[in-house]
């Protein structure tokens, strides 16, 4: 489980496809510290450490499936593109953002970029049968970020990304045309399944 709360931008080192995908990231986390087969949430995928660099050449190295690939962002990266990126809470961790999975629900797209004083609103359009997963006031997770929901038009809805927000993430350069990665608040998915039953 992750917050949605960013600790480190990384870059894309290496991106190869084989089979499956294999990527390379650069980190400033300490690598000694994670450890094989230990989560990252890249861009807001919950990833598998398979490879790490040394202390003095930080980075490590996750393969992603074909369904991850198809889900998220990640089947575009490319070498110097950067990462969101977030190691998974521990028990007794403080919860500053929402509670994240990891598990990409769909790629949405920003539609409209405005400044707003000095933080920046962002709408963005979601495929539409995700729709009925956000509020006004709920919480999503775009490329791992956890962020709160202004309105909801649709399948379209709007955020705003304060100062500080825009510093410590790739959302500094958030750009109409971008595509993002987007999870549903994990509370509105169980509600809307249950509610189907």
């Amino acid at each position: 489980m992750f917050t949605g709360i960013i600790s480190d931008v990384g870059e894309v080192r290496h991106v190869e496809k084989r089979g499956d995908t294999h990527v390379v990231i650069a980190t400033h986390f300490d690598v000694a510290a994670i450890e094989m087969g230990a989560s990252i949430a890249c861009a807001g995928a919950c990833m598998t450490v398979i490879d790490k660099g040394s202390a003095a050449d930080r980075w490590f190295a996750f393969t992603a499936s074909a369904e991850t690939v198809s889900k998220t962002t990640l089947g575009a990266w490319k070498t110097g593109d950067p990462v969101n990126l977030e190691r998974p809470m521990r028990v007794g961790d403080e919860l500053g953002g929402h509670i994240v999975t990891g598990h990409v629900d769909a790629v949405a797209e920003i539609v409209a970029a405005k400044s707003e004083g000095e933080s920046m609103r962002l709408t963005l359009q979601v495929p539409a049968q995700f729709a009925r997963f956000i509020a006004p006031k709920g919480s999503v997770a775009l490329d791992g970020v956890s962020l709160t929901v202004n309105d909801v038009d649709g399948a379209r809805f709007g955020v705003n990304i304060i100062p500080h927000t825009l510093k410590v993430t790739t959302f500094g350069r958030a750009r109409p045309g971008m595509k993002v990665n987007f999870e549903a608040d994990l509370m509105a998915r169980y509600i809307a399944r249950l509610s189907a039953a």
